[in-house]
């Protein structure tokens, strides 16, 4: 009985082994893969409407660096939830956030567009460490309080303001509102949940 609990294991420790011996590339990619499953297993999209979020997204990072100018001029994050494409950050003028949001507002899949953007210069290098700070701590309350529910929730911070995004019950979302709201450095927090 011994032995051959042995030898079904053999399998998996030679599997094992060969994903120790990856490339970084590769193991980065395993890792990769896991972490979406555990996403998509607490998410209330389908794995469809996952996808179509991935697909805007990255259409958007796209256009916004395939463009010197804007590249130059702007600094948009732009997060996908659901069709809903949040857009937060700084642009340096008005005609530029036209043509910017209209442009992203045209994505096959995009439903509603959530303009935050502001008419200022690009934020400092520091309070964007600061936001990726806050969204980490607000992450972590989040997975503390709620466990793997908080995949539900899509944080982005911006200038020390918190974005929450997701297709939550009102209770679900008052409660990470408040969570939000108790993490130090969050000056605003801004609801862009769908409500079940």
């Amino acid at each position: 009985m011994q032995k051959s609990f042995r030898s079904s294991l053999l399998p998996l420790v030679v599997a094992f082994g060969y994903l120790i011996a990856l490339s970084g590339c590769a193991t980065l990619l395993v890792a990769g893969a896991v972490v979406t499953t555990v996403d998509v297993i607490h998410d209330r999209r389908t794995v469809g409407e996952y996808i179509d979020d991935s697909s805007i997204e990255l259409t958007a990072r796209n256009y916004l660096i395939s463009s010197k100018e804007i590249r130059m001029g702007a600094n948009v994050k732009a997060v996908s939830w659901n069709g809903i494409l949040l857009l937060s950050g700084e642009i340096e003028s008005d005609e530029a956030k036209e043509r910017i949001v209209q442009r992203l507002a045209s994505i096959q899949g995009v439903r509603q567009v959530v303009d935050e953007t502001t008419i200022d210069g690009k934020s400092a290098l520091l309070s964007r460490s600061n936001d990726g700070w806050i969204t980490t701590k607000l992450k972590s309350k989040l997975l503390v309080k709620t466990g793997g529910d908080a995949n539900r929730i899509k944080v982005v911070t911006t200038r020390s303001t918190v974005y929450l995004m997701g297709i939550v019950t009102q209770a679900e979302a008052l409660s990470a509102t408040e969570i939000a709201r108790s993490v130090r450095g969050v000056s605003r927090v801004v609801k862009v949940f769908e409500y079940l």
